[in-house]
């Protein structure tokens, strides 16, 4: 990074540290925030959504409906999330391969499953050997968003459905006298009056899926944890330019400081859309503004 880097092993401790925190690798780590960023960005509407579908299949009159939105809550909710992670992840692959294999290679003879082995032809593999790197990891990555979306939208479909029955009968009855069909009544005043009750719940939710980025390292993208471990590690001459003892306290005390002020930011962020959203409302939270504004 800087002209004076060229001989490491020559340089004083400022020089030689300002040195080490530009190599490449640190840049990996560095844009591994991003990562971590543009999971949460994408997982959360998308787990919401699953959540919404979910808790709305869950309420449903429908009995195989309500059945199927019930089942995924109950059983999403009721089975280690690290479990689901692995699960997913290797089944999505393989679901997806098997349906481009059957197309792709039609005159295949061999069985697929051979013992432990999951084997299918050359086209159908995801993504295809020959693909650059960067496609490899966003394949990757976008595997770790669906199994994240899943996970989390089942959690968001039991806050949802809790928040869509806590809303007043008195609403809906009254909505019903003024002439709503149910879809309307729905749209117009389940829905905008649900997210009250719901947003405590999704907070935590948010908080949670937060805390489980670092499982992102487990789903083999590279991660901020994977880096940490990677370049805190101890590091000899003979591996590279920069050799160091073991740092990796230092490396997760830096991943610390990050989730903390990123839970500090949401709970600020999540204040004001809670008082936002408790305006004029007759909860407990919207009573407090009206008698303090008074």
């Amino acid at each position: 990074m800087f002209e004076f880097c060229t001989d490491p092993s020559t340089l004083d401790t400022l020089p030689w540290m300002a040195c080490y925190l530009t190599t490449g690798k640190q840049f990996g780590f560095y844009s591994a925030f991003g990562t971590v960023l543009l999971l949460l960005a994408i997982t959360a509407p998308v787990s919401l959504a699953f959540g919404f579908m979910g808790a709305m299949a869950a309420r449903a009159r429908n009995v195989i409906i309500s059945v199927i939105g019930k089942g995924y809550i109950a059983i999403v909710r009721g089975v280690p999330d690290i479990a689901f992670f692995l699960f997913f992840v290797i089944a999505f692959d393989q679901l997806f391969e098997y349906i481009r294999h059957k197309i792709k290679c039609p005159d295949w003879s061999e069985p697929i499953r051979q013992g432990n082995d999951f084997v299918v032809c050359a086209e159908a593999k995801l993504p295809l050997g020959s693909a650059p790197q960067w496609v490899h990891e966003t394949y990757g990555f976008s595997l770790a968003v669906l199994t994240f979306a899943i996970v989390f939208g089942a959690f968001a479909a039991n806050v949802l459905f809790g928040a869509m029955r806590a809303v007043p009968k008195a609403q809906l009855e009254t909505a019903a006298a003024y002439g709503m069909n149910e879809r309307q009544t729905f749209w117009r005043i389940l829905v905008p009056q649900m997210w009250v009750y719901a947003l405590p719940g999704l907070g935590n939710l948010w908080m949670v899926l937060i805390k489980a980025t670092p499982l992102l390292f487990l789903l083999g993208v590279e991660d901020i944890v994977y880096w940490a471990r990677e370049l805190g590690g101890t590091k000899t001459a003979k591996f590279t330019d920069y050799p160091h003892g073991d740092w990796r306290m230092w490396y997760f005390f830096a991943l610390l400081v990050f989730y903390l002020a990123f839970t500090w930011v949401s709970e600020k962020a999540l204040d004001r859309i809670m008082a936002h959203l408790t305006k004029g409302q007759a909860t407990t939270a919207g009573e407090a503004q009206r008698r303090a504004a008074a």
